[in-house]
């Protein structure tokens, strides 16, 4: 995806205010061994870039001044309530440096799995992306969970998934849960009912066994 920004050199909040008013958007371009880079960008098609999700989980080409360089996009400042972008940050990348980026998740076969078929069990996603190193020639658009083999009360943890080649996982908890199933009306697998039903009929027959107390 490509990103055409010009050089900036008003600096400071008026000068930001007054850039924004005329529909640009006011960013910086760090990294690398160049001295960090004031730009700003039209808006209009910055913002529709924006809700596209490669564009934040992928090597963008940036055409600086016609000059064009690789980077990745690394913070997004929006208007508290308007559909606006304040400011933007991007990070310039080599091709052979790591470097650490969050990566969507993107789910398949959740209606096919048995967790839905045979239990009816509600899917939640416990995360919708991880943190990972790679080299930039490795870095995937996102990372596929499969779910077909998911069952209810057996959580789906990181470990579980297959990463790109060349991909390493660096999340804060070694082995996060992905995705977990829980039956409709709070148990975590199908039979749990049944389980729970079970003590309750033993009990029955030995409460009616008691002998009524004598007056």
């Amino acid at each position: 995806m490509k990103v055409v920004a010009t050089t900036r050199s008003a600096q400071g909040s008026g000068a930001s205010r007054r850039l924004r008013r005329t529909g640009k958007v006011p960013g910086i371009v760090y990294g690398g061994t160049v001295t960090p880079t004031s730009i700003e960008i039209d808006h209009n098609p910055l913002y529709h870039s924006l809700r596209v999700e490669a564009f934040h989980a992928s090597i963008l080409e940036m055409e600086l001044d016609g000059k064009s360089e690789q980077v990745l996009l690394r913070d997004v400042q929006w208007h508290a309530y308007k559909q606006q972008v304040l400011h933007i940050d991007f990070q310039r990348v080599a091709a052979d440096q790591k470097i650490h980026i969050k990566v969507p998740l993107h789910f398949t076969n959740q209606e096919s799995s048995p967790a839905v078929k045979v239990s009816a069990a509600i899917v939640s996603h416990v995360l919708t992306e991880i943190d990972v190193v790679c080299l930039p020639g490795a870095l995937p658009e996102f990372i596929v969970v499969d779910l077909a083999n998911l069952t209810a009360g057996h959580p789906m943890h990181l470990s579980d998934v297959t990463l790109p080649e060349g991909v390493v996982a660096v999340q804060s908890k070694e082995n996060p849960v992905l995705v977990v199933a829980t039956v409709k009306g709070g148990g975590d697998a199908a039979e749990e009912p049944a389980a729970a039903a079970a003590p309750a009929a033993k009990a029955a027959p030995a409460a009616a066994a008691k002998p009524a107390a004598k007056k």
